[in-house]
């Protein structure tokens, strides 16, 4: 077997451990290069005037590749977040409505290019209603619990374009109404490029190892692309489109295009808010949302 074929399959079916090469080559690469900040780690944390700008995960979908300095935490936080579908496909009336209060991304930086996220939902809600049927049900409680470690590659310090390797994974916390208590998990590879004259571009391909309802594990890939620029002052906004797909499932692939806005109150605290809207009859049909990001 060609070492190619060998590296594909590492990178297929054990993202952790192809992350860690990853980790480990390019710790030796900017350990010989000398970069003066390598040296900081999560108990020697960056010193404030070193921190690199402030970088976000959210509001888009199109993760960040910057990580977060050493030593430093940072939190991200969907208020609220929305989703709404109507559903007459196959004869039936379907009308759901999901909302998450208090979609948490807490990060810890590690060091200088690697941090640690941990992701949940505080209480998610979700309501389906069956208007042929006259049938309302509701489900309430906590999400799902996942943890992500963010490995840039290059550009975190500098240069036009930035790349890092995230891969994560979903705890298997008990079944309920609003989670599957499967464990899954996946490889994201995000991307972002200074186009020059304030506009930034963000891209990112992510391959997710998911669970169906007979219990069966699934490929699942999603792909997005973001365009963003400053409006005025602190004031900035992006447009995006994602596409995700399942080719071993019969759902059809889901696109939606979204745009929203951030402001900068300071250089660590961050305001944003926005809607996407499904361009697909898979999809669902808006998401409106509103959240913070503060970094310390």
């Amino acid at each position: 077997m060609k070492t190619t074929t060998v590296s594909k399959i590492i990178a297929l079916n054990h993202p952790m451990i192809f992350s860690m090469l990853i980790f480990i080559y390019s710790t030796t690469m900017w350990s010989q290069q000398g970069i003066t900040k390598s040296h900081y780690h999560l108990f020697n944390p960056t010193p404030s005037h070193l921190m690199r700008d402030f970088s976000t995960d959210r509001p888009d979908l199109t993760e960040s590749p910057m990580t977060l300095d050493a030593g430093h935490f940072q939190l991200e936080l969907d208020g609220i977040n929305t989703t709404f579908d109507h559903d007459t496909e196959g004869g039936e009336n379907l009308s759901s409505r999901s909302t998450t209060y208090g979609g948490v991304n807490f990060k810890i930086g590690l060091l200088n290019h690697v941090d640690l996220q941990t992701t949940f939902e505080i209480q998610k809600i979700e309501i389906i209603k069956d208007r042929i049927r006259g049938i309302k049900s509701r489900s309430k409680g906590s999400g799902d619990l996942s943890s992500r470690l963010k490995i840039n590659l290059w550009g975190n310090d500098g240069g036009r374009s930035a790349l890092a390797l995230m891969p994560f994974f979903k705890w298997p916390l008990s079944a309920s109404g609003v989670r599957n208590g499967k464990t899954e998990g996946g490889l994201i590879l995000p991307f972002s490029l200074d186009l020059g004259n304030g506009w930034g571009l963000g891209a990112q391909t992510e391959l997710d190892l998911v669970r169906d309802e007979s219990g069966n594990r699934d490929i699942e890939y999603f792909n997005t692309i973001t365009v963003g620029h400053a409006i005025v002052g602190n004031l900035s906004g992006y447009l995006e489109f994602a596409a995700r797909f399942t080719p071993e499932s019969n759902t059809d692939w889901q696109g939606v295009i979204g745009a929203g806005l951030t402001y900068a109150i300071n250089n660590d605290i961050q305001l944003d808010g926005g809607c996407y809207f499904g361009t697909t009859r898979s999809a669902a049909d808006y998401n409106p949302f509103l959240g913070v990001s503060y970094r310390f």
